[in-house]
């Protein structure tokens, strides 16, 4: 004798089969949603970095969202026998669920953070300026939006109710569940080799989504040989974040005199087509320091570098910055200007554009051709301007020649260092670090430089050179004859080097 189902489990299977499908019309909306995360960081630009993307944001936010669904909603299937209640709860569930990714894929848009106790204090902030500025009709209007939103999840609800049995004989169940799950393994077993090797365009990605915890093996991988956990940390601790988006700057403000009766003219090669040799103008007036390197890769980067005291990799952030460089001789009252035949890197900074043509006292910082240099340090020496001339950028190791009428008595000198130099000549004696990550040449604290270059940060020290990537691989080679050099990593240098790098940076 076969029984039937009694009305109450057909009731429940009926009820639960639409929380599936109500379940996964919301997954869609919830990965479209998502794609506000996806577009609001950089592309990972590797093929495996692009794979692990895709499965991931599939994969996470399907999982995060069905995770809901059998928490919060399913069991109100077997509990509560009222069909309307279930549907009106899982509709104010998904509404105010889809509504908090969407603000937190604003915030990560707006801040770089999602939702969470460690952003609380930002979440504070943003909430009183909104609130600031929000008028009680803009408010209004972001409830009747909610309001929409879940009528939305209500219509899509009983939609899907009346249309269950004709839903239920699409038999999708399991290529779905396969895809969802397949992306889930995928991206986490990816992270675990990502993660053991450190590699850049995926570990990067870890902070993309809200509630994302990739999976990790360190351990599990050292206990049968396939990892050394001393050779893992050691470049751990060298790793960084070459995507800076948020920074302060300067570090602290800046207090200090500038003495407006002095003159200096700083000229910086733009180019490397000949060799600028300024060792015959005005004997023993120029001094220079032979162990100077320019290691931007690009006249943008330079002049960034230049202007602001830090490397090419702060340049985006400093969209809205001035450089101290320029603000404070000009509050002070002292006449700066900046002459330059190629576009600045900041469009702010036209302000201080004037042609070459147009000499004054005060501070004066010009980019130039390597063929117009000569003549230009002639008509500035002749007018009893100090000088200095930054030569280099351009050549194949970035090494060039410092020349200046200062006494320089540093052996070892980068671009960074210049906007250092020329304040404390001026007469500006507070810290450097509070702007920089150069030192003064005229009274240099430490024997080492570090900068960037590209993604790579480049350590100078010992008449070595090393060079680190982001994902903490490094190479070491000799100044000297530019061949790979054998000796052992500095790892406490490097680490030092790389926190002297980041302070500027809010995520380090």
């Amino acid at each position: 004798m076969i029984l039937a189902e009694s009305p109450r489990r057909q009731r429940v299977t009926k009820l639960v089969n639409w929380g599936h499908w109500f379940a996964l019309a919301n997954i869609i909306i919830a990965i479209v949603i998502a794609s506000i995360f996806v577009f609001s960081s950089p592309m990972p630009g590797t093929g495996v970095g692009t794979l692990y993307l895709l499965a991931n944001w599939f994969g996470h936010i399907g999982f995060m969202t069905f995770f809901g669904f059998v928490i919060f909603i399913l069991p109100l299937c077997y509990l509560v026998s009222n069909p309307r209640i279930i549907k009106a709860s899982a509709s104010i569930i998904a509404a105010v669920g889809l509504a908090l990714l969407a603000f937190d894929a604003l915030l990560f848009n707006r801040t770089g953070f999602h939702i969470s106790f460690h952003a609380a204090d930002l979440l504070r902030s943003e909430a009183q300026s909104t609130m600031a500025v929000e008028s009680w009709q803009q408010w209004a209007f972001l409830f009747l939006l909610f309001i929409v939103w879940l009528g939305f999840q209500l219509v899509l609800a009983n939609a899907i109710w009346k249309r269950v049995e004709r839903f239920t004989r699409y038999k999708i169940g399991v290529p779905v569940t396969t895809f969802f799950v397949c992306c889930f393994v995928t991206s986490h077993a990816i992270h675990v080799w990502a993660d053991a090797k450190l590699y850049q365009p995926i570990i990067k990605q870890d902070n993309m989504f809200p509630l994302s915890y990739p999976a990790t093996a360190k351990t599990t991988m050292s206990r049968y040989g396939l990892l050394d956990l001393a050779a893992y940390e050691e470049r751990k601790q060298l790793q960084f974040n070459p995507d800076i988006h948020n920074i302060t700057y300067p570090a602290e403000p800046v207090y200090c005199s500038i003495e407006t009766s002095k003159n200096l003219t700083v000229i910086v090669q733009l180019d490397n087509e000949q060799d600028v040799d300024l060792s015959k103008i005005k004997r023993n007036t120029l001094n220079k320091v032979d162990n100077y390197y320019s290691t931007a890769s690009s006249i943008e980067g330079l002049m960034t570098t230049t202007l602001f005291g830090v490397p090419e990799i702060y340049q985006d952030a400093l969209s809205q910055k001035r450089p101290v460089l320029l603000a404070l001789p000009l509050g002070s009252g002292m006449p700066v200007s900046i002459h330059s035949d190629e576009a600045l890197p900041l469009p702010h900074l036209s302000g201080y554009l004037q042609p070459i043509s147009n000499i004054h006292d005060g501070l004066h910082i010009a980019f130039m051709k390597s063929s117009e240099i000569e003549s230009y340090v002639k008509n500035t020496l002749a007018r009893k301007h100090e000088v200095i001339v930054a030569t280099g950028f351009g050549s194949d190791s970035g090494q060039g020649t410092l020349y200046s009428t200062l006494e320089l008595t540093a052996n070892l000198a980068s671009t960074e260092d210049l906007a250092p130099t020329i304040l404390n000549a001026l007469g500006c004696n507070a810290p450097s670090t509070f702007y920089s990550t150069g030192q003064n040449l005229l009274s240099p604290s430490r024997p080492w430089l570090v900068s960037t270059s590209g993604e790579r940060i480049v350590v100078f020290h010992d008449n070595k050179r090393t060079d680190v990537l982001s994902n903490g691989s490094y190479e070491i080679s000799d100044l000297e004859t530019g061949k790979r050099s054998k000796e052992a990593l500095n790892v406490n240098l490097l680490s030092q080097a790389i926190k002297h790098l980041s302070r500027f940076s809010n995520q380090n």
